[in-house]
């Protein structure tokens, strides 16, 4: 409970100020044990300038609004003191203060801080010190509450305003004994935005008032607009006087309404006190500014003085943020009685804080105007007397008898009060870590054409949801066809359409086409997205479809047929090489190549079980086995007829022209060391081929026919072909030359007609897979491929071994070695 006062000059100075003033106060004083002190606007003079009315206000009518707080607060203090669960024996007194809206706050602070004797006195420590009052209820403003709790807080002074929303009150360090019985202005920042999602508004103008309350709350409306773009924003001007605006302020504001008036936007968000807007909307008719709509806050969201201004419904549809409306039983056949008012002598009406029966008076003729607003901030006044009634229930320890009476002081109150938690009226209040009780509001509109009910809700607001729940469906809107006005500054692009952003606001874009192959997703409207490998799409898509992976299946007819031959040719081989087999030491082996014909037999072999490689989903092993299997295989059956060819020509043309070369040939088994570096060269190339061309699965699109995918082994499938068969086809050329220069040589040893067929199979098929790969794509190029696999191992098979074989059974005369002897001699006698 020990604190001290930090700024004394402050108060030194205020002090000073106060004794020299003879201001009176109306104080409604009730006799009793516990005093409450209410800050309240009832003086706010004639608000009409000079320069756009000449009609005269009576002082005291305008803010009639506050003589229901007056009421509020008086009812609920005589609802306590007639309770007997509530204070048992404890009396609630109270003084009501005008502060005069702006313009006097010290005086009131002040008073209430005084001590009986009026008078407040310095001390170093304000643990026992005893002002006026126990705590504070209002003023009605935010920069108002801000003011008097600068003050206050020092006194831990416990104050409860019922309708200040400026967020700077959140700060407890700052404010340690202001509470709110309303909402900060960041739950109404969030309806409004709620309310511009519900109707797709993001193109809006924003107008703030030239004081703290607009200031901090376009500062804190523009944090959270991420997804609104502001057209305009503009400040209104505050004028100085209630009664007058200047010419150079009329000048301000006929511009800031010319400039909505240009904007492309059609709804303006004003965040604005009630006091500057009378001049700015009476200037917005003489305009004649139509078919916009306007966003409230909760300042002015229910102004009557602002409803009345004369032909304000041509303006547009104006909604508003309000506090909830909450009926309070018995409270509408309550008055303030004619001695509250009558034992007063009226003062000078321009004098703040009078006792003024004209403006008692007044406010009573003028109840049916008040009442139209609802009971909004009624119930939060009344509320805040429960919330300090409660709080000195508890610190008084008071039960269903009575209570421990003693000495209050202020700062005792304030943590009562954090732990404050009732139902009333079958509504929860409590305070939250800020200081705010989880009150909600609720989106009105104004309607011109129902006096009774000018303020009709049409949308609910929970504080504690953050939800907006719309309670009517057909707003009156002033359009055309009474349909929902638009507000953006690029219409919504269609289906399948990227946005192109204009200049840096994210509303204001271009709307352009997903190409093929992307689809637009929810989630990023600015970039079209890629498909997956294996999903297509079409011009101004939103979303991508599987396509169809097509592959050489193993029940295609085309599949068969390759089975079919590739099994015969097997079989044929397999049966060859057990023939040669038998008849290895036959001349007809021997010339064919020896133990050579038995590599290249075997290699036909795994050539031919390898076909079933090209059938079936494509695997890294399957690609692995097409891509290196088959090209080796070949190779050495290549190599070998070429070495043998080769080694014919030598033994009859070359032997005796080049014997020294023809020996060491011989001695040094070349036939077999010109293979191994063929092959060796081979295994480099397949190596090199598969690092620079990995065979992984991959989909190829059809160009034509984007829904169809070819699942194929290689992306560079061409080059990949032609790298491996690059040194087949410099072995098939030197074939073609060996057996043009052994043309002549003796029949057994002339093999040209068979090795000719051989490579002419292959030259055929490898230029048809090529011509194939250059036009199309997909399972037509697997398709050739394993044609032209069986086509040539079937050719080496067929076109070699075959007339060996033929010989073998059929001509078995002409496979011995005296045929073969006189074969040799009956050429050399020739060549003689």
């Amino acid at each position: 409970g020990q604190f001290r006062l930090k700024t004394l000059i402050l108060l030194f100075f205020v002090l000073l100020t106060m004794a020299g003033s003879q201001t009176q106060y109306s104080d409604f004083h009730l006799a009793g044990d516990y005093l409450l002190g209410g800050l309240f606007s009832l003086h706010t003079g004639n608000r009409s300038s000079p320069h756009l009315s000449h009609s005269r206000v009576p002082t005291c009518q305008l803010k009639i609004a506050s003589y229901s707080y007056l009421r509020a607060m008086r009812f609920a203090v005589e609802q306590i003191n007639n309770s007997s669960t509530l204070l048992p024996g404890v009396s609630l007194g109270y003084e009501m203060v005008d502060v005069c809206y702006f313009t006097n706050f010290i005086h009131p602070i002040l008073y209430f801080l005084s001590n009986k004797h009026s008078v407040v006195q310095l001390h170093n420590n304000y643990t026992h010190y005893q002002p006026r009052v126990l705590a504070v209820i209002g003023p009605d403003s935010s920069q108002a509450v801000v003011i008097v709790a600068q003050v206050l807080s020092l006194f831990l002074m416990p104050q409860i305003s019922y309708s200040a929303t400026s967020n700077e009150l959140n700060d407890r360090e700052r404010f340690p004994s202001v509470f709110r019985t309303i909402s900060s202005m960041e739950q109404q920042i969030r309806a409004m935005l709620l309310l511009l999602q519900e109707f797709r508004w993001n193109w809006i103008n924003i107008l703030y008032s030239d004081d703290d309350y607009g200031r901090q709350n376009l500062k804190l409306l523009r944090a959270n607009t991420t997804k609104i773009c502001v057209a305009l924003q503009d400040v209104i001007p505050v004028p100085q006087s209630s009664q007058q605006l200047s010419l150079e302020l009329h000048g301000k504001i006929k511009s800031v309404v010319s400039n909505i008036i240009h904007s492309t936007a059609k709804v303006v968000i004003i965040l604005s006190l009630e006091l500057t807007l009378q001049f700015f909307f009476q200037e917005a008719v003489r305009q004649n500014v139509t078919d916009l709509v306007w966003i409230a806050t909760e300042a002015w969201a229910t102004e009557p003085t602002l409803y009345n201004i004369t032909d304000l419904w041509r303006v547009g549809t104006i909604l508003g943020v309000a506090v909830k409306e909450f009926s309070i039983p018995g409270f509408d056949d309550f008055r303030v009685s004619p001695a509250e008012g009558a034992n007063k002598q009226a003062s000078d009406q321009t004098t703040c804080n009078q006792a003024c029966d004209q403006c008692l008076r007044a406010a009573r003729d003028a109840d049916h105007s008040m009442r139209v607003q609802g009971e909004r901030i009624d119930f939060n006044v009344y509320s805040s007397v429960y919330i300090v009634a409660h709080a000195l229930h508890r610190l008084l320890g008071c039960n269903t008898t009575g209570c421990h009476k003693r000495m209050v002081y202020p700062w005792q109150l304030v943590p009562e009060m954090k732990r404050v938690n009732f139902s009333l009226l079958n509504k929860r209040i409590s305070f939250r870590e800020r200081g705010n009780t989880p009150n909600s509001f609720e989106i009105i509109q104004w309607n011109w054409d129902q006096p009774n009910n000018p303020f009709q809700k049409i949308a609910s607001y929970s504080t504690k949801n953050q939800t907006l729940l719309f309670t009517i469906q057909n707003i009156s809107w002033h359009t055309p066809n009474n349909t929902v006005p638009i507000s953006v500054c690029s219409q919504q692009c269609e289906y399948g359409q990227r946005r192109k952003p204009l200049n840096v606001r994210s509303c204001c874009f271009e709307c352009i086409d997903c190409e093929k192959g992307t689809f637009l997703n929810n989630n990023d409207l600015y970039n079209c997205q890629p498909c997956p490998a294996d999903q297509w799409s079409s011009a101004r898509s939103q979303k991508c479809y599987p396509r169809l992976v097509k592959y050489l299946e193993w029940q295609e007819g085309t599949a068969v047929v390759l089975l079919l031959f590739s099994v015969l040719g097997l079989v044929a081989t397999v049966v060859i090489s057990v023939i040669f087999a038998i008849h290895s030491h036959t001349p007809v082996v021997k010339s064919a190549g020896g133990r050579m014909c038995f590599l290249m037999l075997v290699s036909l072999i795994i050539g031919f079980i390898n076909v079933p490689m090209y059938i079936g989903i494509p695997t890294e092993f399957k690609c692995m086995c097409r891509q290196i299997v088959y090209s080796f295989c070949f190779t050495v059956c290549i190599s070998c007829i070429t070495v043998r060819s080769f080694q014919i020509i030598s033994i009859f043309k070359m032997a005796a022209r080049l014997p020294k070369a023809y020996s060491y040939w011989m001695k040094y088994n070349g036939q077999y060391i010109f293979i191994t570096v063929i092959l060796a060269l081979k295994v480099t190339i397949i190596v090199t081929n598969v690092i620079i061309h990995p065979p992984t699965p991959v989909l190829l699109v059809l160009e034509d026919n984007p829904s169809i995918a070819e699942l194929q082994c290689n992306k560079s499938y061409k080059l990949a072909l032609l790298m491996n068969n690059s040194l087949d086809t410099f072995l098939s050329i030197l074939c073609f030359y060996f057996s043009y220069i052994g043309k002549e040589l003796p029949k057994n040893y002339n093999e040209a007609k068979y090795i000719t067929l051989c490579m002419t199979c292959y030259a055929v098929s490898e230029i048809a897979i090529f011509l194939v790969m250059s036009v199309y794509r997909g399972v037509l190029v697997t398709i050739c491929d394993a044609l032209g696999v069986v086509i040539n191992l079937l050719g080496v098979s067929m076109g070699y071994f075959g007339p060996k074989c033929y010989l073998i059974f059929f001509h078995p005369e002409r496979n011995t070695a005296a045929y073969f002897q006189s074969v040799i001699q009956s050429y050399t006698m020739r060549q003689d």
